[in-house]
């Protein structure tokens, strides 16, 4: 069944994000992190834009944007790791569960991990590096019960 719903009114309704906490376990577990703490930040398209535009001098919207501060070395501290803040746009996360097809629980669920896949040194910048950090993402949403 296709999902169908128009992106302006949902922009403003309110969701439960409660299954995250399961998506995120699942890859802190999976990657043996402790004591960890990073934010997830849901903003519009005006506001990844800007930031997209400003840190990575990409004028345009994006769903995901991860800032790592494990990339500053010296960043543990008492045994408590701090990495960073993983900011998705709401609007383009709706869009996307709609172009492909399966639901706002999939879809941001999967910008979830792919963002915390980055704060904690994954990325895709080759084709290597995009097969493990895809087949991670697959990977951890499938043992979720996540699927498309």
């Amino acid at each position: 069944m296709k999902n169908t719903y128009e992106i302006t009114d949902l922009v403003h309704v309110s969701f439960d994000y409660s299954y995250l906490d399961d998506i995120i376990k699942r890859v802190l577990d999976h990657e043996k992190v402790e004591n960890a703490y990073f934010s997830v930040i849901f903003v519009n398209e005006k506001e990844i834009r800007k930031i997209n535009k400003e840190y990575r001098q990409v004028d345009a919207v994006t769903d995901v944007i991860s800032f790592a501060l494990e990339d500053v070395k010296d960043n543990i501290n008492n045994n408590i790791r701090i990495l960073g803040d993983i900011y998705i746009c709401i609007e383009k996360m709706l869009e996307q569960a709609q172009r492909y097809e399966h639901s706002i629980k999939r879809e941001l669920s999967f910008l979830t991990v792919h963002g915390l896949l980055h704060l904690l040194g994954y990325d895709h910048m080759d084709e290597e590096s995009e097969k493990e950090m895809f087949g991670l993402q697959e990977l951890i949403l499938n043992e979720a019960g996540t699927t498309r």
